[in-house]
């Protein structure tokens, strides 16, 4: 029996003729290496979390290719990359060996006793804020847990419905069904300058904001940044002298010089704890920014994720209950230069309980 089933990738419709085939002349092992190769993105490091060696593993990815017909991977500028048929067969076979392993697996999980990695995908302003508690539970209740934070991918929608990482932390707006999120605190934005800037003596204003040179972090790298969104409304633009793509590079930046940053302030007051960096008030009005995670339907009942997403979320109201505290209370405890800041606002950070 031969049967087209329709699939899309890139955004073009492929048609994929269908046969039945003996799963007994089939080596199904072969796609789990496939599964290993999407999350790495290595020959080598796919062999080691399978426990092959990198000859074993070079000999399987051939056996791989040939009984699916397509080279899968390819060298690319950043390592291997997906071909089209590649990129249309990684959701159905993370989704085919989850199904797989939800049979088998037992329905209990202890964290005490359990080894493995979780991926997760962040960009360093989440890592910076989140993951640190979360390793340290992981220390904690489930030591022979190891995490990985994933190489980002824009924003980490397509690498959670391939199975590139079991989670994936930022802001997102229009979600797949497939996919399920859950917010996990409010945020807003702050400027950080360093402690004797100049021209800052009398407070920020908005004139005087769009007149300083500013270090911009760009994330994703689509669209424009919600600062400049709200300054375009107004009819103001400001000056961009610099992009990065850390905000930790941004803040150690400033921190050396007469530009400004423009960050989240629950990582503004954890970089002023170590950098000789001053918070003032971002004298503009910007919706707040609401961090969320998100994960796969396939993932959704697992024990284990559901048990690490919980200690996220713990970790997220353990420092929201810490987050009373004014700006300026942070910024004076770095130094007493810095009481030329403007006033700041109380953060209003929660631990956003739907999911």
């Amino acid at each position: 029996m031969v049967h087209d089933r329709s699939t899309y990738t890139n955004g073009m419709k492929v048609i994929v003729n269908m046969h039945q085939v003996d799963l007994s002349t089939v080596d199904l092992n072969l796609l789990k290496l496939f599964e290993a190769l999407v999350r790495e993105r290595s020959v080598t490091q796919a062999g080691l979390r399978l426990g092959l060696s990198q000859p074993a593993a070079s000999r399987a990815l051939g056996r791989l290719r040939t009984m699916l017909g397509d080279r899968l991977l390819v060298r690319g500028k950043f390592g291997l990359e997906l071909t089209p048929r590649g990129e249309a067969l990684a959701g159905p076979v993370a989704k085919l060996l989850d199904d797989a392993r939800g049979i088998i697996a037992p329905t209990v999980f202890d964290p005490a006793s359990a080894t493995g990695r979780f991926t997760i995908a962040a960009h360093d302003h989440l890592s910076l804020t989140v993951l640190a508690g979360l390793i340290v539970r992981f220390g904690r209740h489930a030591p022979e847990l190891s995490l990985h934070i994933a190489q980002p991918a824009g924003d980490n929608v397509r690498l959670i419905e391939q199975g590139g990482a079991d989670l994936a932390l930022g802001i997102f707006n229009t979600l797949p069904g497939s996919l399920h999120r859950r917010d996990l605190y409010a945020d807003s934005l702050v400027c950080v300058v360093r402690p004797e800037h100049p021209g800052l003596a009398d407070g920020l204003s908005l004139e005087r904001y769009v007149t300083l040179r500013h270090v911009a972090v760009t994330i994703s790298g689509v669209g424009e940044s919600a600062v400049d969104v709200a300054l375009s409304a107004l009819g103001l633009t400001r000056h961009v002298a610099l992009r990065v793509p850390h905000f930790l590079a941004g803040a150690m930046l400033v921190a050396d010089s007469d530009m400004i940053l423009t960050l989240p302030s629950r990582l503004a007051r954890l970089l002023a704890e170590r950098l000789p960096l001053a918070l003032l008030d971002l004298p503009l009005q910007v919706a707040p920014l609401s961090p969320a995670m998100i994960w796969h339907e396939r993932y959704h009942r697992d024990p284990a994720h559901m048990w690490v997403r919980q200690q996220l979320v713990d970790v997220v109201a353990a420092f929201s209950c810490a987050a009373h505290g004014s700006l300026r209370s942070v910024a004076a405890s770095q130094s007493g230069n810095r009481q030329r800041s403007a006033p700041a606002a109380t953060d209003g950070g929660r631990a956003d309980t739907a999911g």
